[in-house]
């Protein structure tokens, strides 16, 4: 990454890792998940509270059978036989919620050579052509030598998006704003680390293209190109989200603050404030970056310094997630939507 909101803050996803994995060093070993042969799901303290478990119709074992499925398909980096069935899975289930599906296909150039890549937006009319975009990334990071499944990253955010595209188009009442659930392909980087490597620029020879978030840089271009950028009012982006021992940093340097602390406190109010702390959360670049440089509010919900012993390596599997720890994601997100949406509607 080389900006972000605040310009005297330079720090790349890859230089990130490096301070998690130092952070995760000196954590108590109580927050770490132990290593586990089992899929099944695992109830830990990430469990809801009883008065929190009603919050919303999100279903933690639906979202979590998403999850399942998408690893069952194997590794799913870009441009792959398995992101292909996987996106069919995808596309059959949004549209059997009710939801206009939609895709666009493009060919970036990457390290690895032309890919084919297509993003997913599934579309849930409101009352106002006003748009919130709720987003993950649904591929997985492309590795030669590892077998890399990306229960968490990549699989568990997918699964909690596609249950909340589900819980909010079986609402009744019409929402105010109108919703886009956007499935971005291509996040991950094809080279080893985030920043290893970078692609030919033809526009600007000079600032040669990153190697990662090749849907999200996609997706705000194409808006641009369309006039359509206006709509969209803030954008929430889930990532590794389903980790049996939830916990979330605040994004402060990558994220507005408003949404940060409109968050944070619905979490805290529903009972979940174990899951979301007050320390910050180093997160470099994400698919989130894109749309705050232009201009929109975004906000990157992610657990990266308390799941680092298996981020990238093929230990993220199926053992580490947990269908109380997507309920609770899934709580916090329904549950915050009516207060971001009003906050929306009062700066008109």
């Amino acid at each position: 990454m080389n900006d972000r909101r605040n310009p005297s803050v330079n720090i790349s996803k890859d230089t990130s890792r490096v301070f998690v994995f130092a952070f995760a060093l000196i954590l108590p070993f109580a927050l770490l998940g132990c290593p586990s042969n089992s899929n099944k799901p695992v109830d830990t303290s990430s469990s809801p509270t009883p008065s929190a478990k009603s919050a919303s119709d999100f279903d933690g074992n639906r979202a979590f059978e998403y999850v399942k499925k998408q690893v069952e398909f194997g590794p799913r980096p870009a441009g792959s036989a398995e992101l292909e069935k996987t996106r069919g899975y995808l596309i059959d289930h949004l549209k059997s919620f009710g939801l206009r599906v939609t895709t666009d296909e493009f060919h970036p150039v990457t390290p690895i050579g032309d890919r084919r890549m297509v993003n997913i937006t599934a579309e849930l009319p409101g009352e106002s052509n006003d748009v919130i975009i709720i987003s993950s990334h649904y591929d997985t990071k492309y590795f030669k030598d590892i077998k890399f499944v990306g229960a968490n990253d990549g699989g568990s955010s997918t699964g909690a998006l596609m249950e909340l595209a589900r819980v909010m188009a079986a609402q009744k009442q019409k929402q105010k704003l109108t919703y886009w659930f956007v499935f971005f392909d291509g996040e991950e980087a094809f080279c080893l680390d985030w920043d290893e490597c970078t692609n030919p620029n033809p526009a600007d020879p000079k600032n040669r293209l990153p190697d990662h978030t090749y849907g999200s840089r996609h997706y705000v271009a194409r808006l641009i190109e369309q006039n359509e950028l206006r709509r969209v009012k803030a954008l929430i982006l889930l990532d590794i989200v389903g980790y049996k021992d939830l916990q979330f940093g605040r994004p402060e340097e990558l994220s507005a603050r408003w949404m940060i602390d409109t968050v944070w406190q619905t979490a805290k109010k529903l009972g979940y404030g174990q899951q979301f702390v007050d320390r910050a959360e180093g997160i470099g670049d994400d698919d989130h970056q894109p749309f705050l440089r232009a201009g929109i509010d975004s906000l990157d919900i992610i657990q990266l310094s308390t799941y680092s012993r298996y981020w990238h390596t093929q230990e993220d599997t199926l053992d580490k997630i947990s269908p109380n720890s997507l309920k609770i994601v899934g709580d916090v997100v329904l549950t915050s939507l009516p207060k971001i949406e009003e906050r929306i509607m009062s700066k008109r």
